[in-house]
């Protein structure tokens, strides 16, 4: 995996970037802000951007890769949060939050989803104590399957970031790619067929919505939201439109996969004997990384799956903390799926 470590002047340089955006905003999700952003992310240090743009555009590293080295500040970022809903930590941790939306928009476009934390663009991932036996982010106690992300939806990111700001515990994150030479030329040709189906994982269902938000249905916002999540559940409770796990390049195909939520093939054994083969592959190419406070992990979420190991949450302000940031290559293919041409949440 390629790794950058910032230098001193280059921190510095970041710094001073990121001191003048937050003279003019005060949240990472102002529109404005989200629109400029790629304007701002051209400010960054030369190598960086040459950096990310290698990540973009070259597929032949292994979908991963990571830019270390930014000062976080134990003390200033605050307590871990008990749940994402307040966002308490807006102000202390803006710095780190603006430069994840920098990073991602040297990829692409960032966005967020109605129907996955009440619609913020930028996502915590931290244990809450109702979820500690969830297939969820903010789960502990169960293995976190690896998957795609959001690989249920048509319009699911190209590209994820995290950033870590705090892993005392060395819990590690799950990074696993596909080597195809393990699979026979029949079963790719299966794998590519649209014999698939994937249900929508946990974090996109009503229940995870918080009160706060579910009060506040009542006005326009609130009904399309109402749509958001009947979309979900028909998706949930129906077997919907069929697709590959495979595609593109059949020499390096991408992935769209996410086992958890994925039903047995009764019908079609071919296809589910080449399924199997397909997760043993990955599962045989699964490697932990435990991230470091100031890490911004960068996953092409196309080319790898993620996950994450079973930890014990201590709930005492210092569990493992990250932010997340969803990435596309073009927006406009959500366009039906967007209230506006300049709305970057996908209802």
């Amino acid at each position: 995996m390629s790794k950058l470590v910032l230098s001193h002047q280059e921190i510095s340089d970041i710094q001073s970037l990121l001191k003048d955006i937050i003279s003019r905003y005060n949240s990472v999700e102002n529109p404005d802000f989200i629109k400029e952003s790629c304007l701002y992310a051209q400010e960054l240090p030369w190598r960086i951007r040459e950096f990310i743009n290698d990540f973009r555009l070259t597929e032949d590293n292994l979908g991963t890769c990571i830019i270390s080295g930014y000062p976080i500040d134990d003390s200033k970022i605050g307590l871990t949060p008990s749940h994402w809903k307040w966002k308490a930590d807006a102000l202390h941790t803006l710095e780190e939050q603006i430069l994840l939306v920098l990073y991602g928009s040297l990829l692409g476009e960032v966005f967020g989803w109605s129907t996955q934390q009440d619609g913020y663009i930028v996502h915590d991932i931290f244990p809450i104590k109702s979820h500690e036996d969830e297939q969820l982010g903010s789960g502990s106690a169960q293995t976190l399957w690896w998957h795609n992300e959001d690989a249920f939806h048509p319009y699911r990111a190209d590209y994820v970031i995290f950033l870590c700001l705090r892993n005392p515990d060395e819990i590690a994150t799950t990074i696993g790619n596909l080597n195809v030479e393990e699979l026979n030329q029949e079963q790719i040709q299966v794998l590519f067929e649209p014999y698939f189906y994937i249900r929508p994982d946990e974090s996109h269902l009503e229940k995870n919505e918080s009160e706060i938000r579910r009060q506040s249905r009542e006005n326009n916002e609130g009904h399309l939201i109402n749509l958001a999540y009947e979309k979900i559940n028909k998706m949930n409770s129906s077997s919907g439109d069929k697709i590959s796990v495979l595609f593109g390049s059949p020499q390096s195909p991408y992935l769209r996969l996410d086992p958890y939520f994925m039903d047995q093939l009764k019908d079609n054994k071919e296809a589910q004997i080449a399924f199997h083969t397909l997760v043993r592959a990955i599962d045989a190419n699964i490697e932990p990384i435990v991230l470091q406070p100031g890490d911004y992990c960068l996953i092409d979420n196309y080319r790898v799956v993620h996950g994450r190991n079973p930890f014990k949450a201590n709930y005492d302000g210092k569990d493992r903390w990250l932010k997340r940031v969803n990435i596309t290559k073009d927006l406009r293919k959500s366009r039906d799926s967007r209230a506006t041409s300049t709305s970057r949440i996908i209802l």
